[in-house]
């Protein structure tokens, strides 16, 4: 069985939607844009860039460890975790930084030069934050790698470009303000360790004289090595005794008073030789001399490790004082501050287009919320 033909659809026409949706458009869309289109062509002022980038330097002297090795670790070494980079791309967007600029120039008249352009024109008050506000619109920073780059608009290229100095010169004071916080605290750090070395030396020196005037000895080391000395001297005499008290016991008679007197000798050689050696331990009371050896190395021992930490102290608080009178940091701009030859902002076709496109992205969210409110009923 064959199916019904159906007649041909009609020719197309618009209902009452179509026109809704069209006047919708038109006063969203076409209007704004027009009127947008009016202003940016007609009443936006002009504004000029200047650009400037900078980064920071810095120069460090050899350090104490470089110059004395391992003694170099008995210095303090203080060094920061945030860069000094960080810090001033923080200070760029401070109120401080506005504040300093604004005391230089004034900002409210330089931003002010457009009074037939409420949009891009200055329109606050006297208030620190509105200017501030102000500053966040015409003032772009753009961090990377380190370099800071910025941008700076004003209705008068030499206006843009006055501040870009501004901005140079107390970045540059702030770096030199950190430096001589990190020089003064590096120098004091120095001096104070300086300090105690110097103390901890004379109290070791101190101790030393002590104990050679209470012993009545410049260096007991020496003095046991010359008691060696005796002792061993004594022993070879006594071989040659003994040797010649054979000799006369092997060739003489028993009753000869050279066997007498050669025995003689040996004992009281002997008696001496018993005599020095006690003299090596505590007997009758006295401190033993190898105690007083053993005192007096520790002693030396402290001395010397003062000496050395002295040593390293001083070197490096030379190395503080000498990096106190120069600069080890500084702003190195590599960009300097742009004079503009012609109006680059507003971006008017940019403008336009993307006031164009948000509108019309508006218009369809908002007709497609109708719609899908309209099918729901």
């Amino acid at each position: 069985m064959q199916q019904p033909v159906l007649p041909p659809a009609g020719p197309a026409r618009l209902h009452r939607r179509h026109y809704g949706m069209a006047i919708s458009f038109v006063l969203m869309v076409i209007i704004p844009v027009l009127l947008s289109a009016v202003y940016i062509y007609t009443r936006a002022s002009d504004q000029y860039a200047s650009y400037v980038g900078f980064s920071v330097r810095s120069e460090s002297a050899p350090s104490p460890a470089d110059v004395l090795g391992g003694l170099g670790s008995l210095v303090g070494v203080t060094s920061s975790s945030t860069s000094d980079t960080d810090i001033l791309y923080k200070f760029i967007q401070s109120r401080d930084l506005v504040e300093r600029v604004n005391a230089r120039i004034d900002l409210r008249e330089v931003w002010s030069k457009a009074p037939g352009d409420p949009i891009f024109g200055f329109n606050g008050g006297p208030s620190l934050e509105d200017l501030v506000e102000e500053w966040e619109r015409k003032v772009r920073i753009h961090y990377d790698s380190g370099m800071i780059d910025l941008r700076i608009l004003a209705f008068d290229p030499v206006d843009a470009q006055t501040i870009a100095n501004a901005i140079l010169e107390e970045g540059g004071i702030l770096i030199n303000r950190l430096n001589d916080i990190a020089r003064e605290d590096a120098l004091r750090y120095a001096r104070d360790e300086l300090d105690r070395a110097q103390d901890r030396l004379r109290e070791a020196r101190q101790e030393v004289t002590e104990f050679r005037n209470r012993y009545q000895l410049v260096d007991p080391v020496a003095d046991v090595q010359g008691q060696i000395g005796v002792v061993t001297s004594l022993q070879q005499q006594l071989a040659e005794q003994l040797v010649g008290l054979g000799l006369l016991q092997a060739n003489a008679q028993p009753e000869d008073p050279r066997i007498g007197q050669a025995e003689l000798r040996i004992q009281v050689i002997r008696d001496q030789i018993e005599a020095e050696r006690q003299k090596f331990g505590s007997t009758g009371g006295e401190e033993a001399l190898s105690d007083v050896v053993g005192q007096f190395e520790i002693l030396t021992v402290d001395r010397q490790f003062a000496e050395a930490t002295y040593t390293a102290a001083l070197a490096g608080f030379e190395t503080a004082r000498a990096e106190a009178v120069r600069q080890s940091r500084y702003l190195a701009p590599y960009i300097r501050p742009t004079l503009a030859q012609e109006a680059e902002f507003p971006e008017r076709a940019k403008l336009l287009l993307m006031i164009a496109g948000f509108l019309t992205v508006l218009w369809v969210i908002g007709s497609l919320i109708f719609y899908s409110l309209r099918d729901r009923r």
